[in-house]
């Protein structure tokens, strides 16, 4: 009979003794001992194979030896530091207010999905879905977007009306560019309007919301490009493509912003199998820009006029434009047939907000070290969205379908740019929202500044102490500057006296005794006014 073991000395021990003798689980020396209990092996072929181990051990240096790992974030994720966060607050502050302004209430959904309620939805992008470890459960992948969990959240339940917003991080398995605010890990900021409505009128509203955030942030220059799904398949359908290659084709058209024409068309013939002169009349009509009157004279076109379902975007995009006009906002709105947006839930009006190059230049010309460039190119998109009325019914059991309509906020290229502009500025950027530091003159005033900054935080305010007994009043000073505080409440022996608190202004250091049962009503005027 096989005796086991008690105690354990080395797990290379272990690992011999399963894979040379199948004694699963058994990892000791004493094991050793007890193998030649087996039928065919002595004791001095398992001394044999102990030295054989420990010399092992020792070369690899023993349980002295520590894993060696690099310290650094992963690949396409990146940390944030307090300045940079304070950005980030800022600009998120901007956006929700505006979704706030135009009536959006906000949901949440979890970080990772049921696989096959992503699959399926993004085109070519599909392949870039994160896709988690089976843990013996159900079969997981980290969201893509937050508008496909929005649509099956609506599906779920049975929500057909709902106006709202959500901000928070998808994951995409992308090259990541760093400098460019393209991550793996990455926020979105999404306005979506559910519900049957008028043609175009949420439609427009997402895109007055789009200029309300970019005006309001001051990025620079910027255009917004609209074109209808319906447009682009007519345009498809006319021009000779396939049925069967619309999505493809689709896919390939999207990339006019990243690729010349003619790399473009070269991958719709060579790699698409796209005829040639089917290439060259896409070509024709994505080179066309335009606004209210391009529709109409695309109304009028031979070819075009052939497709209804191009004739019903085409009417789509004029009524829009009118909307726009009522809006004020049409000045950089841009129709731009090149625009195909490659995702697949998109069914009518699409849009993609991009900045220019000259916009940029200007904003951050001192971050960039150079002039601003007179050319107006587009630098990369920081928002886009579309109508997406079937993707709801694709997760409804009785294929129901709630129409949609809303835009996402591509707020990392956002924060580069807010970054690279307070770099320029000499302005500083406040880490902490702190209105007064408590500090005292004397040494021996620890307990009165914990009474009074302990009134202070029970009043509201936003208050501050340094963390030592006796601190020199020069270094309370100093921190306050350095910080950006702008008041210091002062207690010294005859403050104490006079049962006043001496109120410093820190930009002006103005100073003013200010009666201890007034100073919370003169440090909130102060603020406000600030």
């Amino acid at each position: 009979m096989l005796l086991y073991p008690r105690c354990c000395w080395t797990n290379m021990l272990g690992m011999f003794c399963v894979r040379a003798f199948g004694l699963a689980g058994c990892r000791t020396a004493t094991c050793a001992r007890s193998l030649h209990t087996l039928p065919g092996i002595t004791v001095a072929q398992i001394d044999e194979e102990v030295a054989k181990l420990l010399e092992l051990k020792a070369k690899l240096g023993g349980d002295e030896v520590k894993h060696q790992f690099v310290l650094k974030t992963a690949k396409g994720t990146r940390d944030y530091n307090p300045k940079q966060m304070a950005i980030r607050e800022k600009v998120f502050s901007t956006i929700i207010s505006c979704f706030k302004r135009h009536g959006a209430e906000t949901i949440d959904t979890p970080v990772f999905e049921l696989k096959e309620t992503l699959t399926g939805k993004y085109g070519e992008d599909s392949k870039l879905i994160y896709d988690l470890k089976d843990q013996g459960g159900e079969l997981l992948s980290l969201r893509y977007d937050l508008t496909v969990p929005f649509a099956r959240y609506l599906a779920m339940n049975k929500i057909t009306n709902i106006k709202r917003y959500h901000i928070a991080k998808v994951y995409r398995r992308d090259n990541p560019a760093m400098t460019r605010g393209r991550y793996r890990e990455f926020y979105q900021c999404d306005f979506d309007i559910a519900g049957q409505y008028d043609a175009m009128i949420p439609d427009a509203e997402c895109l007055k919301i789009v200029h309300e955030i970019l005006s309001e942030l001051d990025l620079g220059d910027f255009r917004i490009k609209v074109n209808d799904r319906r447009i682009l398949d007519g345009m498809f359908a006319v021009c000779g493509v396939p049925d069967d290659k619309f999505r493809t084709i689709c896919s390939t058209v999207d990339k006019l912003d990243k690729m010349p024409w003619e790399e473009v068309k070269k991958e719709m013939v060579n790699e698409k199998g796209l005829s040639e002169e089917a290439a060259d009349q896409i070509g024709e009509y994505v080179s066309m820009q335009g606004g209210r009157d391009l529709a109409e004279r695309l109304l009028q076109d031979q070819k075009m006029s052939q497709s209804k379902q191009a004739c019903a975007g085409l009417s789509d995009i004029k009524l829009l434009f009118s909307y726009l006009e009522l809006f004020q906002v049409t000045d950089k709105v841009v129709f731009d047939l090149s625009l195909a947006r490659g995702l697949d839930y998109y069914t009518g009006i699409i849009y993609e907000a991009v900045l220019t190059q000259a916009g940029v230049a200007q904003v951050c010309s001192e971050a960039q070290n150079g002039a601003p460039s007179e050319e107006s190119v587009s630098v990369g998109s920081v928002a886009g969205g579309g109508r997406y009325d079937g993707l709801v019914g694709m997760f409804d059991p009785k294929g129901r379908k709630v129409p949609c309509v809303g835009v996402s906020i591509g707020i990392e290229r956002v924060f580069s740019i807010m970054e690279q502009k307070a770099e320029a500025s000499a302005e500083k950027v406040r880490t902490t929202e702190v209105q007064v530091m408590v500090v005292s003159a004397q040494k021996n005033l620890l307990e009165e500044r914990l009474k009074l900054i302990s009134e202070l935080w029970n009043a509201g305010i936003k208050a501050e102490v340094m963390y030592k007994k006796n601190p020199k009043l020069l270094s309370q000073l100093q921190h306050c500057e350095e910080s950006g505080i702008p008041l210091v409440a002062i207690l010294g022996e005859q403050e104490l006296k006079d049962g006043v608190v001496k109120l410093r202004v820190v930009a002006t250091r103005e100073e003013a005794d200010i009666s201890r049962a007034d100073l919370i009503d003169e440090i909130r005027r102060r603020t406000t006014e600030a």
